[in-house]
Protein backbone atom coordinates (compact mmCIF):
# COMPACT_ATOMS: atom_id res chain seq x y z
CA UNK A 1 0.00 0.00 0.00
CA UNK A 2 2.81 2.37 0.88
CA UNK A 3 4.63 1.40 -2.36
CA UNK A 4 1.50 2.25 -4.35
CA UNK A 5 1.19 5.62 -2.64
CA UNK A 6 4.90 6.34 -3.31
CA UNK A 7 4.47 5.57 -7.01
CA UNK A 8 1.38 7.78 -7.20
CA UNK A 9 3.37 10.56 -5.55
CA UNK A 10 5.88 10.43 -8.43
CA UNK A 11 3.12 10.90 -11.02
CA UNK A 12 1.68 14.19 -12.25
CA UNK A 13 -1.56 14.77 -14.13
CA UNK A 14 -1.27 16.39 -17.60
CA UNK A 15 -4.51 17.07 -19.48
CA UNK A 16 -6.27 14.42 -17.43
CA UNK A 17 -3.53 11.80 -18.02
CA UNK A 18 -0.88 10.60 -15.57
CA UNK A 19 2.74 11.44 -16.34
CA UNK A 20 5.32 9.07 -14.88
CA UNK A 21 8.32 11.01 -13.55
CA UNK A 22 10.42 8.27 -11.90
CA UNK A 23 13.25 8.76 -14.47
CA UNK A 24 13.09 12.54 -14.82
CA UNK A 25 16.62 13.09 -13.42
CA UNK A 26 18.43 10.49 -15.56
CA UNK A 27 21.02 12.32 -17.74
CA UNK A 28 20.34 11.98 -21.46
CA UNK A 29 22.43 13.09 -24.47
CA UNK A 30 20.79 14.91 -27.38
CA UNK A 31 22.50 14.45 -30.73
CA UNK A 32 21.82 16.07 -34.11
CA UNK A 33 22.73 13.71 -36.93
CA UNK A 34 22.26 13.54 -40.72
CA UNK A 35 19.42 11.34 -42.07
CA UNK A 36 21.71 8.57 -43.32
CA UNK A 37 23.16 8.14 -39.80
CA UNK A 38 19.70 8.30 -38.20
CA UNK A 39 18.59 5.36 -40.34
CA UNK A 40 21.60 3.34 -39.16
CA UNK A 41 20.82 4.08 -35.52
CA UNK A 42 17.37 2.51 -35.77
CA UNK A 43 17.60 -1.20 -34.83
CA UNK A 44 16.10 -3.68 -37.28
CA UNK A 45 13.31 -5.35 -35.26
CA UNK A 46 11.21 -6.52 -38.21
CA UNK A 47 12.58 -10.06 -38.08
CA UNK A 48 12.96 -10.26 -34.31
CA UNK A 49 10.61 -12.42 -32.26
CA UNK A 50 8.38 -11.10 -29.48
CA UNK A 51 10.69 -12.49 -26.79
CA UNK A 52 13.69 -10.80 -28.41
CA UNK A 53 11.85 -7.47 -28.58
CA UNK A 54 11.16 -7.61 -24.87
CA UNK A 55 14.90 -7.83 -24.22
CA UNK A 56 17.20 -4.82 -24.42
CA UNK A 57 17.85 -3.43 -27.91
CA UNK A 58 21.21 -4.33 -29.46
CA UNK A 59 23.95 -1.70 -29.50
CA UNK A 60 23.87 0.35 -32.70
CA UNK A 61 26.84 2.64 -31.97
CA UNK A 62 29.68 3.26 -29.55
CA UNK A 63 30.47 6.62 -27.96
CA UNK A 64 34.19 7.19 -27.37
CA UNK A 65 35.57 9.90 -25.08
CA UNK A 66 39.22 10.84 -25.64
CA UNK A 67 40.96 12.96 -23.03
CA UNK A 68 44.21 14.84 -23.52
CA UNK A 69 45.63 15.61 -20.03
CA UNK A 70 48.27 17.99 -21.39
CA UNK A 71 45.95 20.15 -23.48
CA UNK A 72 43.02 19.48 -21.11
CA UNK A 73 40.72 18.79 -24.07
CA UNK A 74 37.91 16.26 -24.33
CA UNK A 75 37.02 14.84 -27.72
CA UNK A 76 33.87 12.84 -28.40
CA UNK A 77 33.57 10.48 -31.35
CA UNK A 78 30.91 7.98 -32.32
CA UNK A 79 31.45 4.73 -34.18
CA UNK A 80 28.52 2.97 -35.83
CA UNK A 81 28.22 -0.75 -35.11
CA UNK A 82 26.94 -1.41 -38.64
CA UNK A 83 25.80 0.56 -41.67
CA UNK A 84 23.15 -0.24 -44.25
CA UNK A 85 25.49 0.76 -47.07
CA UNK A 86 29.19 0.25 -47.60
CA UNK A 87 29.60 3.89 -48.63
CA UNK A 88 28.33 5.27 -45.30
CA UNK A 89 31.25 6.24 -43.00
CA UNK A 90 31.29 4.57 -39.58
CA UNK A 91 33.24 7.17 -37.58
CA UNK A 92 31.96 10.69 -36.75
CA UNK A 93 33.14 13.60 -34.64
CA UNK A 94 30.82 15.22 -32.11
CA UNK A 95 30.84 18.88 -31.09
CA UNK A 96 29.63 19.21 -27.50
CA UNK A 97 27.42 22.03 -26.23
CA UNK A 98 26.37 22.59 -22.62
CA UNK A 99 24.89 26.07 -22.91
CA UNK A 100 21.27 25.45 -23.97
CA UNK A 101 17.78 25.73 -22.61
CA UNK A 102 16.69 23.02 -20.13
CA UNK A 103 15.04 20.14 -21.97
CA UNK A 104 13.65 16.72 -21.12
CA UNK A 105 12.80 13.59 -23.10
CA UNK A 106 9.22 12.25 -23.10
CA UNK A 107 7.74 9.00 -24.37
CA UNK A 108 4.34 7.44 -24.86
CA UNK A 109 3.74 3.70 -24.70
CA UNK A 110 1.36 1.72 -26.89
CA UNK A 111 -1.08 1.74 -23.95
CA UNK A 112 -1.00 5.56 -23.90
CA UNK A 113 1.20 5.94 -20.82
CA UNK A 114 3.23 9.16 -20.72
CA UNK A 115 6.68 9.08 -19.12
CA UNK A 116 9.66 11.36 -18.62
CA UNK A 117 12.71 9.41 -19.82
CA UNK A 118 15.36 11.82 -18.56
CA UNK A 119 16.84 15.28 -18.56
CA UNK A 120 19.17 16.39 -21.37
CA UNK A 121 22.59 17.10 -19.90
CA UNK A 122 24.67 17.44 -23.11
CA UNK A 123 23.93 18.38 -26.69
CA UNK A 124 26.02 17.14 -29.63
CA UNK A 125 26.24 18.18 -33.27
CA UNK A 126 27.57 15.41 -35.49
CA UNK A 127 30.00 16.00 -38.35
CA UNK A 128 32.16 13.69 -40.48
CA UNK A 129 35.44 12.68 -38.91
CA UNK A 130 38.62 14.02 -40.50
CA UNK A 131 39.47 10.47 -41.60
CA UNK A 132 36.21 10.17 -43.60
CA UNK A 133 35.85 13.61 -45.17
CA UNK A 134 36.62 12.35 -48.67
CA UNK A 135 34.20 9.42 -48.47
CA UNK A 136 31.46 11.59 -46.97
CA UNK A 137 31.89 14.22 -49.69
CA UNK A 138 31.63 11.52 -52.35
CA UNK A 139 28.45 10.23 -50.73
CA UNK A 140 26.89 13.71 -50.76
CA UNK A 141 27.75 14.19 -54.43
CA UNK A 142 26.18 10.84 -55.33
CA UNK A 143 23.03 11.74 -53.44
CA UNK A 144 22.80 15.11 -55.20
CA UNK A 145 23.34 13.49 -58.58
CA UNK A 146 20.68 10.87 -57.86
CA UNK A 147 17.94 13.42 -57.22
CA UNK A 148 19.06 15.97 -59.80
CA UNK A 149 16.79 16.27 -62.81
CA UNK A 150 18.44 15.65 -66.14
CA UNK A 151 18.76 18.68 -68.40
CA UNK A 152 19.34 18.80 -72.12
CA UNK A 153 19.78 21.45 -74.80
CA UNK A 154 17.55 21.36 -77.86
CA UNK A 155 18.00 23.42 -81.01
CA UNK A 156 14.81 25.15 -82.18
CA UNK A 157 13.93 24.62 -85.85
CA UNK A 158 11.84 27.78 -85.97
CA UNK A 159 14.28 30.47 -84.86
CA UNK A 160 12.20 33.53 -85.80
CA UNK A 161 11.00 33.91 -82.21
CA UNK A 162 7.33 33.17 -82.90
CA UNK A 163 7.16 30.73 -79.97
CA UNK A 164 8.43 33.38 -77.56
CA UNK A 165 5.96 36.11 -78.43
CA UNK A 166 3.10 36.43 -75.92
CA UNK A 167 -0.30 35.70 -77.39
CA UNK A 168 -3.69 37.03 -76.24
CA UNK A 169 -4.78 35.15 -73.14
CA UNK A 170 -1.30 33.87 -72.28
CA UNK A 171 -0.67 36.64 -69.74
CA UNK A 172 -3.00 37.32 -66.84
CA UNK A 173 -4.68 40.67 -67.27
CA UNK A 174 -3.38 41.08 -70.83
CA UNK A 175 -5.98 42.67 -73.13
CA UNK A 176 -5.37 43.33 -76.79
CA UNK A 177 -5.99 47.05 -77.52
CA UNK A 178 -8.98 47.76 -79.72
CA UNK A 179 -9.16 50.25 -82.60
CA UNK A 180 -10.62 52.97 -80.34
CA UNK A 181 -7.84 52.57 -77.79
CA UNK A 182 -5.15 52.89 -80.46
CA UNK A 183 -6.48 56.32 -81.44
CA UNK A 184 -6.52 57.67 -77.90
CA UNK A 185 -4.27 60.62 -77.20
CA UNK A 186 -1.53 60.33 -74.57
CA UNK A 187 -2.57 61.21 -71.05
CA UNK A 188 -1.56 64.38 -69.28
CA UNK A 189 1.35 62.58 -67.72
CA UNK A 190 3.12 62.68 -71.09
CA UNK A 191 3.09 66.52 -71.13
CA UNK A 192 6.38 66.57 -69.30
CA UNK A 193 8.02 65.16 -72.45
CA UNK A 194 6.84 68.11 -74.59
CA UNK A 195 8.99 71.22 -74.81
CA UNK A 196 7.32 74.61 -74.86
CA UNK A 197 8.05 76.85 -77.78
CA UNK A 198 8.32 80.64 -77.67
CA UNK A 199 4.99 82.35 -77.07
CA UNK A 200 5.28 84.58 -80.11
CA UNK A 201 6.28 81.68 -82.34
CA UNK A 202 3.31 79.64 -81.09
CA UNK A 203 0.87 82.48 -81.80
CA UNK A 204 2.08 82.63 -85.43
CA UNK A 205 1.64 78.86 -85.73
CA UNK A 206 -1.89 79.10 -84.32
CA UNK A 207 -2.83 81.83 -86.78
CA UNK A 208 -1.61 79.71 -89.69
CA UNK A 209 -3.54 76.66 -88.48
CA UNK A 210 -6.80 78.59 -88.12
CA UNK A 211 -6.30 80.11 -91.57
CA UNK A 212 -6.21 76.59 -93.01
CA UNK A 213 -9.19 75.44 -90.95
CA UNK A 214 -11.25 77.97 -88.97
CA UNK A 215 -12.58 75.52 -86.38
CA UNK A 216 -10.34 73.11 -84.42
CA UNK A 217 -10.63 71.05 -81.26
CA UNK A 218 -8.08 71.09 -78.46
CA UNK A 219 -7.06 67.52 -79.23
CA UNK A 220 -6.38 68.39 -82.87
CA UNK A 221 -4.23 71.33 -81.84
CA UNK A 222 -2.18 69.15 -79.48
CA UNK A 223 -1.56 66.72 -82.33
CA UNK A 224 -0.56 69.51 -84.72
CA UNK A 225 1.72 71.47 -82.37
CA UNK A 226 2.98 68.79 -79.93
CA UNK A 227 2.76 71.34 -77.10
CA UNK A 228 1.65 70.90 -73.47
CA UNK A 229 -2.11 71.03 -73.05
CA UNK A 230 -2.13 73.77 -70.41
CA UNK A 231 0.18 75.93 -72.52
CA UNK A 232 -2.21 75.67 -75.48
CA UNK A 233 -5.21 76.49 -73.27
CA UNK A 234 -3.55 79.73 -72.14
CA UNK A 235 -2.92 80.79 -75.76
CA UNK A 236 -6.44 79.81 -76.86
CA UNK A 237 -7.90 81.86 -74.02
CA UNK A 238 -6.28 84.98 -75.45
CA UNK A 239 -6.73 84.32 -79.19
CA UNK A 240 -9.90 82.26 -79.57
CA UNK A 241 -13.45 81.74 -78.44
CA UNK A 242 -14.95 78.37 -77.54
CA UNK A 243 -18.20 77.21 -79.20
CA UNK A 244 -20.53 75.71 -76.60
CA UNK A 245 -23.34 75.02 -79.06
CA UNK A 246 -24.26 75.04 -82.68
CA UNK A 247 -22.78 73.19 -85.61
CA UNK A 248 -19.21 73.78 -84.40
CA UNK A 249 -19.85 72.79 -80.78
CA UNK A 250 -16.68 71.77 -78.89
CA UNK A 251 -14.28 73.64 -81.20
CA UNK A 252 -12.22 76.82 -81.02
CA UNK A 253 -12.16 79.65 -83.55
CA UNK A 254 -10.26 82.94 -83.70
CA UNK A 255 -11.74 86.01 -82.10
CA UNK A 256 -13.22 88.47 -84.64
CA UNK A 257 -10.40 90.96 -84.17
CA UNK A 258 -7.83 88.30 -85.23
CA UNK A 259 -9.66 87.00 -88.28
CA UNK A 260 -8.47 88.04 -91.73
CA UNK A 261 -11.51 89.34 -93.49
CA UNK A 262 -11.92 88.07 -96.98
CA UNK A 263 -13.61 91.36 -97.83
CA UNK A 264 -10.50 93.33 -96.88
CA UNK A 265 -9.61 95.51 -99.92
CA UNK A 266 -6.46 94.65 -101.70
CA UNK A 267 -3.92 97.43 -102.21
CA UNK A 268 -3.74 99.02 -105.72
Amino acid sequence: MEEQKRQQGNNNVVNGRYLETNRENIPVFLMKSPPLVSRCLKPDVSSASASDQQQSSPAVAKLVLSFDPIADVNEFTMELAATKSENVPKCYALDKFEDFLPMSVFSESSQGTLSVEGKISKKFDMKPHSENLENYGKLCRERTKKYMKSRKIQVMNNDNGAHMRPRPGMMIGFVSPGPSEKKKMPTKGSDVKRTRKDRGEMEDIMFNLFEQKPNRTLRQLIQETNQPEQFLKDILKDLCIYNNKGANQGTYELKPEYRKSVEEPTPD
